[in-house]
This record gives structure tokens, C-alpha cells and sequence, in this order.
């Protein structure tokens, strides 16, 4: 099977099966192991880090070596996953039920949810919709579509090393450098790509998209959400940033577009943006002659 094929076959699976069963899920196998090789590695040092990240990336990208391109990247995307955890904060807004809302945001976004309001809340899943579908969805496939199996898996594993040690915190912040370095540069190519991918699913939006990204975007911390977050931000006519509590960290983001702040409604709608990335991107996928 051409790769292309095999990469939108991967993504088609992804939207019709969703993730498979946790216990035996390859990527929660993967952080097992590296939650073991952490406590042998773990020392407040970077290259004790960059051992964790090679080590980490190298594993990914062996299993590839003998799976399937379409298989791998199936079990790379997660973009279904990523909608139906965003539906179930929104479903718990519309029933009023605020403290289940604030329950369920930790499966999206690591900021402390528990004195957010509702429109607290739903900036958060939009953000985090919108940052995800970078990770979740269109880095996983491109990285498929350039190097197959390999590609998909190995990035993969190097998203999961910056979700699990790339953190700013006294335990990370020297051990996790690599790890979130790394993630950097895999994700650089993929927030592009999806900021073009919102300008095209959302046409009449295309040149405030790409007004938002060249503004907005080089005033956010990271390289990479910004640039997402910038981009649906205006495609869905709204503005997003601003302060974000991790822990007892404090975080005043940058304005990303200029519309209205995010309100419940507005959930729904990053989910249907993000499900209609995806379904462009396996078009292209289709579309590649190799």
C-alpha cells in the first residue's frame, strides 16, 4: 500500500474506532517503561534528561521499524479521543454541573481548574483543543507521511516524554529540558501545517487566521501553541489567552485574536474545526503520490 494511503487509512480508523483499550494501549505501555527507566535515570540534571529523551525516541522509533504504517499511525492519532474528552467538559457545563466540568479538564489541560468559571473553562477546552490538534492529530500524520511507521511512532513517544517530564517544576525543569526541546522542533513543521489547515477548513476566516498567527502568535511562551491557538482563535471569531494557573504558577498569556472571549457554545465548535482538520488532512494523505 502507498504510504499516503496507508497514513489516511490510519486516520480514517482513528474517527471510526477511536483509542484502543488502555491496559494494552502501546502508548500507555511506553509510559510505563519510562516511568521506570525515570526512577533508575532521574537525577537533577540535563544530561541525565537527554539520556531519558534519546532512550525514549530511540524506542519509539524501533517499534516502528517492524509496525505497519497505517497501524502505527492509528495508534498515533488521537484525534476522536481528543473531541469526545473536550464533549464530556461540555456536556457537563450544559447540565450546569460546574464541578464535574472542573473534574474533567485535567484530561485535557494541566492548569488548576478549581476556581475557573464557566467561561474560564471553556477557554481552557478550546485552547487545549486547538493546541492538541497539533499533537493529537496533524503532527503524528505528517511525521507518518515523511518517514511511515518510524515517523509516526517516534513522535509519538517523543510528545509522551514532553507530556510526562517537560515540565517546569523543581523536578523537571533541568531532567525534562531535552524531552520539551525535543518536542519543540518535532512539533515546529505540524503547527504550521495545521494553521494553513484551519485557514482552508474555514475559508471565509483564512486571511484573519493568517493575521492572528503573525501577530499574535510570536508573543506566546511556546514556538508551537501559539501558533495553533492563534489560528483558531480566529477562525472561530474569538479571543483567547490570558491567565493560566499551574499549580502554585501563575501564567498571564498573550491576547490570540481579537473576537469575544470563549463561551460554552464555543466548545462544540473548536471540536467540529479540529474534526474538520482531520478529515482534510487524510485527504491530502489520499492525494500524495507516494
Amino acid at each position: 500500500m502507498l504510504r499516503g494511503r496507508a497514513v489516511a487509512l490510519g486516520l480514517v480508523a482513528d474517527r471510526l474506532l477511536g483509542e484502543p483499550i488502555a491496559t494494552v494501549h502501546p502508548v500507555a505501555l511506553f509510559g510505563e517503561a519510562m516511568t521506570a527507566l525515570e526512577r533508575v535515570l532521574h537525577r537533577d540534571q540535563v544530561v541525565a534528561g537527554v539520556i531519558h529523551a534519546t532512550v525514549g525516541a530511540a524506542i519509539g522509533i524501533g517499534v516502528g521499524l517492524v509496525s505497519s504504517t497505517g497501524a502505527a499511525t492509528y495508534t498515533a492519532v488521537a484525534g476522536r479521543a481528543l473531541g469526545e474528552a473536550a464533549d464530556a467538559v461540555d456536556t457537563a457545563l450544559a447540565d450546569g454541573d460546574l464541578d464535574r466540568a472542573r473534574a474533567l479538564l485535567p484530561a485535557l489541560v494541566g492548569r488548576d481548574p478549581s476556581n475557573l468559571d464557566e467561561g474560564d473553562v471553556s477557554r481552557a477546552v478550546v485552547e487545549s483543543v486547538a493546541e492538541n490538534t497539533v499533537d493529537a492529530i496533524v503532527a503524528p500524520a505528517l511525521w507518518a507521511m515523511a518517514a511511515g511507521a518510524p515517523g509516526a511512532l517516534g513522535y509519538r513517544a517523543v510528545n509522551t516524554l514532553d507530556a510526562m517530564v517537560g515540565h517546569h517544576s523543581p523536578r523537571y525543569e533541568r531532567y525534562g529540558w531535552a524531552s520539551a526541546r525535543l518536542d519543540d522542533v518535532a512539533n515546529f513543521v505540524p503547527a504550521r501545517v495545521t494553521a494553513a489547515l484551519v485557514a482552508a477548513a474555514r475559508p471565509a476566516r483564512a486571511a484573519a487566521v493568517q493575521h492572528a498567527v503573525r501577530r499574535d502568535a510570536p508573543a506566546h511562551p511556546s514556538p508551537n501553541s501559539g501558533v495553533a491557538e492563534a489560528a483558531f482563535a480566529a477562525a472561530l471569531g474569538l479571543r483567547l489567552g490570558g491567565e493560566s494557573r499551574y499549580g502554585e504558577r501563575i501564567e498571564q498569556r498573550p491576547a490570540l485574536g481579537a473576537g469575544r472571549r470563549p463561551e460554552r457554545s464555543d466548545i462544540s465548535r473548536a471540536i467540529r474545526l479540529s474534526s474538520d482538520v482531520q478529515w482534510m488532512l487524510t485527504a491530502v494523505a489520499l492525494a500524495l503520490p507516494w
